[in-house]
């Protein structure tokens, strides 16, 4: 089995946001897979279904991004998956040019509220991550208003390519392993 979460803020103020970028992924993998993301459990919106012949959670946190760490380690030990090896947790990232992928089997939270909530939730980092850049934000601007702040209309049709395609890396994954996807989408 195994657990994909994004991350994310839930409400519809946060809908379409930068930190939402989670959230629309799981959303475009619900879509294409037709996974249900309705039952509320494990402080998250999840669905259950297979991708590709694994059995897979798909996962909203419904605890705020700051908290993210809460509905991860709950997901986690419930289903009593090896996080290490079942767990990828799909975010945004201000360090990336919009749209641009990069996948990681650990690493440090990177300045990300919501990863280092969910290191300091597993006890390691260790558990792979596909972050997705939204880009930098600029100069002058509140960090928070930025990755709160809605996207452009042409950057929105940006991040839905992008979306689809982080689903392509989701596939990826679980196909053919973490290696393989960092080397065909980094």
């Amino acid at each position: 089995m195994f657990i994909i979460v994004g991350l994310g803020n839930p409400g519809r103020e946060y809908e379409d946001t930068r930190h939402n970028i989670g959230f629309r992924v799981i959303e475009t993998l619900a879509e294409q897979e037709r996974i249900p993301v309705l039952e509320k459990k494990h402080r998250a919106l999840i669905g259950k279904g297979y991708i590709d012949g694994q059995k897979v959670i798909l996962a909203k946190p419904l605890t705020y991004m700051n908290l993210s760490g809460e509905c991860v380690r709950e997901l986690v030990d419930y289903y009593k998956i090896d996080e290490k090896k079942e767990l990828l947790i799909i975010s945004d990232d201000i360090s990336l040019p919009p749209g641009q992928l990069r996948l990681r089997k650990k690493g440090s939270a990177g300045g990300h509220n919501g990863l280092k909530n969910i290191i300091a939730h597993l006890g390691h980092e260790e558990f792979m991550r596909l972050k997705m850049g939204v880009g930098e934000k600029p100069e002058g601007w509140d960090l928070a208003d930025y990755v709160l702040g809605h996207f452009s209309r042409e950057e929105k049709k940006e991040m839905e390519m992008a979306a689809g395609e982080a689903a392509k890396a989701v596939r990826t994954v679980l196909d053919e392993g973490i290696e393989a996807a960092m080397n065909r989408f980094n």
